[in-house]
């Protein structure tokens, strides 16, 4: 899940964003009005935390031009304005909720779990294709029943691939999925490769197949085995 924290306080950014790294979310993050309309407008976020007051510019005015646009990430308002109207605004403008600054990390997770429930509300917790599952819960993954000792990056490639079965994915689209748009000023992402290399291994090894095949000079693509 990707989710674009818009906070131009950078302590808490950085506790927001590690914390929810640390639940296996990728978080950018952006300090400025004009960053986050950049942000939206080159990529796609499942979850928007939205402070009002930037330095350039004012949180609601971001999300009324999020909704012209037709966004439909989740947006939740993290503000220190504490008046009802500030809420009223913030939701009639089309935030999904929001919560007062100081609030405790676990709570704004719950937030965010209980928003995404409801906007999928049928939404397995657990992906399958084949002999593999990934619980999304746990976080843990398993072929033919037996547990993978993955790394963070492998568990999100292999939710990834799980998402996009049958889809080739290139080795750009990969790198920015798992490492956000830092990955936009590196000259090569040739490090994909050691990646799903890494994750193949650890899949077969377990006695699983590769399901994993080589789009030579394009990327990857998880397939049934012929």
């Amino acid at each position: 899940m990707k989710i674009l924290l818009v906070e131009d306080h950078l302590e808490l950014s950085k506790s927001i964003a590690s914390y929810l790294t640390q639940e296996h979310y990728l978080c950018e993050v952006a300090t400025t009005f004009d960053e986050a309309r950049e942000k939206l407008i080159l990529f796609t976020y499942d979850c928007v935390l939205l402070d009002i007051m930037l330095p350039d510019g004012n949180g609601i005015n971001l999300l009324k031009l999020l909704r012209k646009d037709g966004v439909e990430s989740s947006v939740i308002i993290i503000s220190a304005q504490n008046a009802l109207d500030f809420k009223l605004t913030g939701l009639s403008e089309g935030a999904d909720d929001y919560i007062t600054k100081p609030f405790p990390l676990p709570e704004l997770h719950a937030r965010i779990k209980a928003i995404m429930r409801r906007r999928n509300p049928h939404k397995n917790n657990v992906l399958t294709f084949l002999d593999l599952t990934a619980d999304l819960e746990s976080m843990e993954c398993r072929v033919q029943g037996r547990l993978l000792h993955l790394t963070r990056k492998e568990t999100n490639l292999l939710l990834y691939f799980i998402n996009n079965k049958g889809r080739m994915l290139t080795r750009q689209a990969i790198a920015a999925h798992l490492w956000g748009d830092y990955t936009d000023n590196l000259d090569s992402v040739d490090f994909v490769y050691q990646h799903v290399k890494n994750l193949r291994k650890k899949i077969t090894d377990a006695g699983g197949t590769d399901y994993i095949s080589t789009v030579y000079g394009l990327g990857y693509k998880l397939n049934a085995a012929e």
